[in-house]
Order: structure tokens, then C-alpha cells, then sequence
């Protein structure tokens, strides 16, 4: 029987323990398993990009252009993949154009790929430059269609979105199901139907787990056309996280279609990982399944965020409270999908209702996203919410795209970044400054002391696994806390007496 190669693209490096661990993977942790990684035949390896550049400089005391270079050393073979927010790069605002240049332009050169590029709203005017700029470096851009449920998203808008995307030169597509809302039978439909109009663009599946059905999903997107399928490697798998790489190998046994992945390098990462897990235990989300997502829509990486908010105000039981308001505000903000920022947005939004009431406190980015700044969002606004962002923002809608606002801002950006201690001169520096101004000063002045890892030690597990057989209760070893104070995250570990 003939079999129809389905491509893989592995996600333990990235987006895996990102929704299952809250990204505090250190690079150390990961170099082990990269040459079976790099031997077992993915299509692509997803290792970059996302929230990983934010928490290497927050909390791990890493540069993630080392972190990149590493991998492309370790990976000679493989194509490496990063997930891009358009306009936003890597950060949680719109860049002028020319910043974003320079960011795919770095990220090329430091060894980078494939350019997943997507935008939170489907707005096609914040992914188009970023397109572009992948495009003049010969690297591959893959255009992405956030997928997403609501009154107003149906097959023939995705359809007519691939088009536009298409159109801007996307290599592929990426159809990406962050909240695991991507039912088996719609996974068909959107997929068939895009093949048909394009029968010779590559389509990419990426799905969550978190519902427990979208293992189906892509056994259908499969044999509806889908040529890659985003997996994790089953020790980094399932609950907020993804389907495990493994189970899609057999699932396609004695079928039509085969990946050709090497079982034997799949055991290996697989224990690989199953050894590190363990040592993040403190950072993973309690949620396993959850049917309830197909009415809230949270995504994977959003569920321990909101939980962890909850928990720092000591509300942890108004978790329901939270989900069941997030649609709501949602359905205000003009029905956004849910992923970064967005996501974000919209969730901490929820949380401030919850916790004060309604729109009483709105945060500045919730407010942006009201009055255009983020993009267009697929339906209309709420007027009277409208108006409280108006007011708390003091300023007016906007139509056009955000970033046709903002002035030429690289030589400002260096200017700023020249004048922290620890900044080397490069590109590279410039633009960590520039994503994340508030964490990266930090972050340069501290990184000549070298990476940190937030997980337990070896000594640590040890005594949790014999504090497991005794006394449960007993603190038989250091407890380490992270404390951000002015921008600046310190790690403390308090000893037991």
C-alpha cells in the first residue's frame, strides 16, 4: 500500500512546556535530547519564539539568541521553527516596520527557519510586512489563520483568509488551534475546503489537548488534505499542552498515511523529557481535560496565567467565575480569537471584572484593543464599553492599521539600549530592549552571571521522593521563590530549619 507522507513538527522546545510549565524550561534542560530531535525526521522543530524569549530574560537569567544559536548547533539538520506575533514580533505592542525587519532579519541570520507568522485578530495588515520581511531573507513564511468559534467565524471566512495570506507569499499555512477548540468534523471542513480552492499550498495543523478531542482533529485534517501536524513528544504532552507525538505515529499505522518518525529516537526524547519534567512540577497547571474551554475558548498557555493571577489575589475559587466571564468580554471586544496577546487581554480583563466589577477597572491594553490599536477585530464593539475605553485611554478609535501610526523608532531604540549596563553593541540587545523594556536593563546588566534554573535540583527530587514516603507534610528541602520587585526578578530559596 502506498502511504502518504504526513510531515511532524515537534513542539517540546517550545510551545509544550510553555502551556504546560509556564515556559520555565532552561536551555540546559533541553540540549540533551536535541540530537535525536534532530535524527528522528520532523518536518520542523517549533523551539523559538512565543512567550520562550520573555521568560529566558524574566526568569531564567538567558539570552534567547544564545539560547537559538545553541540550537542551530545542536540541530544541524533540522528546519527550526518560531512562532512570530506579526506587527507585535515577540512583545505585547505594534513595531514600526523597520523594527521588524531587523528582528526577522536577526533571527535569520542567528539560525532561524520557518517563521510561523500570526496575527491575534486575523487582521491580514499585521501580518503582511512581517510576511515580507521573512520573505526577502529566503526563509520560509508560514501565513496562519488563528482558528476560532463564534457567530461570526465560519468555513468561507478561513478559505478567504488563506487567500489573503497566500497572496502575501505565504510558503504554507498554518491552521492554529490554540484553545484545542478544533472539533474532528470542522477540522474537515476547514481544511478540505481550503485544499480544494488551493490544492497546492502545504497546510500545517497545530492543535492544543486540553479538550480531550483534537487527536481526532487531526486524524481528520489528515485525511481531509493537511500535510504537517503539530505533536509533543508524549512526556511533554496532553492536558493545556498538545497531542503526544508517539500516539499520532501509531495512529496511523496499518492507514493510507505514515510519518516515517524514528521510534527508537521518539523513546529516547521521551525519556529524555520524562526525567526533566518532574523538576517544574511547581509551574505545571492543574487542568488535565476540559470540555468547558469550547464555551470560555481559553487557550492552553492562558489557563495557568489566569490561575496564577487568582491565586496572588487569593481568589484561586473564583476560577469558574473568571472562565464564565471571559466570552463575555470577548463578545464586547467584537469576538477576538483568544491567543497572545489577545488572549492576555482579554483574560486579565475578565479577571478585573471578576475580582472589582465590571468594567470598573480597565487596563490600558483592554482598552486598546477596544479603540482599534491592536488591529480589527472581526465584529462590532460594544458602544458603551467603547466609551469607558475612551475615557480611561483619552483617546479616540482608530481604522487605520496600527503601525502606519508610529514614527521611525530603530535609532531611538538603540539609543536607549547604549546606555544600559551589560549592552554589548548589537542588534540582537537592541531589540531584547525593545520587546521587553521593562525586564531586559535587568536582564543585561545580570547576564554575565550566567543562565539559572528555576526547576529543582536532583538533591530536591531526591527529597520530595522520600518526603513522599514518610511524612508528606515534612519540608525536607530549600523552597525557591521568584520575586519581581522594580522590574528586576530576584530568586530566593529559603533552607528548612
Amino acid at each position: 500500500m502506498s502511504q502518504r507522507q504526513i510531515g511532524v513538527t515537534e513542539v517540546a522546545l517550545r510551545d509544550a512546556h510553555q502551556s504546560l510549565m509556564a515556559t520555565r524550561m532552561a536551555t540546559e534542560d533541553m540540549v540533551a535530547a536535541c540530537a535525536d530531535i534532530d535524527a528522528a525526521g520532523y518536518w520542523s522543530v517549533e523551539c523559538w519564539g512565543g512567550a520562550t524569549f520573555d521568560s529566558a530574560i524574566r526568569f531564567l537569567n538567558e539570552d534567547p539568541w544564545q539560547r537559538l544559536r545553541t540550537f542551530r548547533e545542536l540541530m544541524p539538520n533540522s528546519r527550526l521553527q518560531m512562532l512570530l506575533r506579526g506587527q507585535n514580533l515577540l512583545g505585547y505592542r505594534h513595531y514600526e516596520d523597520m523594527v521588524v525587519d531587523k528582528f526577522v532579519e536577526k533571527s535569520a541570520e542567528n539560525g532561524m527557519d520557518v517563521f510561523r507568522v500570526f496575527d491575534a485578530l486575523n487582521d491580514p495588515r499585521n501580518l503582511e510586512h512581517a510576511m515580507n520581511a521573512v520573505t526577502k531573507t529566503g526563509k520560509h513564511a508560514q501565513g496562519t489563520i488563528c482558528y476560532t468559534v463564534s457567530p461570526l467565524h465560519d468555513t468561507e471566512g478561513y478559505v478567504k483568509l488563506a487567500g489573503r495570506l497566500i497572496d502575501m507569499g505565504a510558503q504554507s499555512l498554518a491552521l492554529k488551534d490554540m484553545a484545542a477548540l478544533l472539533k474532528p468534523q470542522a477540522a474537515y471542513d476547514v481544511v478540505s475546503a481550503i485544499k480544494a480552492a488551493y490544492p497546492d499550498v502545504q497546510i500545517n495543523v497545530h492543535c492544543h489537548a486540553t479538550t480531550g478531542v483534537t487527536l481526532v482533529s487531526l486524524m481528520k485534517a489528515i485525511e481531509a488534505g493537511a500535510d504537517v501536524v503539530d505533536t509533543a513528544i508524549s512526556s511533554m504532552s496532553l492536558g493545556p499542552g498538545h497531542n503526544p507525538t508517539e500516539a499520532l505515529v501509531e495512529m496511523l499505522e496499518g492507514t493510507e498515511y505514515t510519518t516515517g518518525l524514528d521510534k527508537d529516537r521518539l523513546g529516547k526524547i521521551r525519556d529524555h523529557f520524562a526525567t526533566v519534567r518532574p523538576k517544574y512540577k511547581e509551574f505545571e497547571s492543574a487542568t488535565l481535560v476540559d470540555t468547558r474551554i469550547f464555551d470560555s475558548q481559553i487557550p492552553g498557555g492562558m489557563l495557568s496565567n489566569m490561575e496564577s493571577q487568582l491565586r496572588n489575589q487569593g481568589a484561586a475559587d473564583r476560577m469558574q467565575d473568571v472562565m464564565e466571564e471571559v466570552p463575555r468580554v470577548r463578545k464586547d471586544a467584537g469576538y477576538p480569537p483568544l491567543v497572545t496577546p489577545s488572549s492576555q487581554i482579554v483574560g486579565t480583563q475578565a479577571v478585573f471584572n471578576v475580582l472589582m466589577g465590571r468594567y470598573k477597572v480597565m487596563t490600558g491594553e483592554f482598552a486598546d484593543l477596544m479603540l482599534g490599536f491592536y488591529g480589527e477585530c472581526p465584529g462590532e464593539r460594544d458602544p458603551e464599553v467603547i466609551e469607558i475605553a475612551k475615557a480611561q485611554a483619552k483617546k479616540e478609535p482608530i481604522s487605520v492599521r496600527p503601525a502606519d501610526l508610529l514614527e521611525p523608532e530603530w535609532d531611538k531604540l538603540h539609543e536607549d539600549a547604549a546606555k544600559l549596563e551589560g549592552f554589548d553593541g548589537s542588534d540582537e540587545d537592541v531589540l531584547t530592549n525593545a520587546m521587553f523594556p521593562g525586564v531586559a536593563p535587568g536582564f543585561l546588566a545580570s547576564r554575565h552571571e550566567g543562565p539559572k534554573n528555576v526547576g529543582k535540583t536532583d538533591a530536591q527530587l531526591k527529597a520530595d521522593a522520600e518526603a513522599a514516603k514518610g511524612n508528606a507534610q515534612a519540608v525536607r528541602g530549600p523552597i525557591s521563590y521568584d520575586i519581581t520587585l522594580g522590574g528586576r526578578t530576584h530568586h530566593v530559596k529559603v533552607e528548612p530549619a
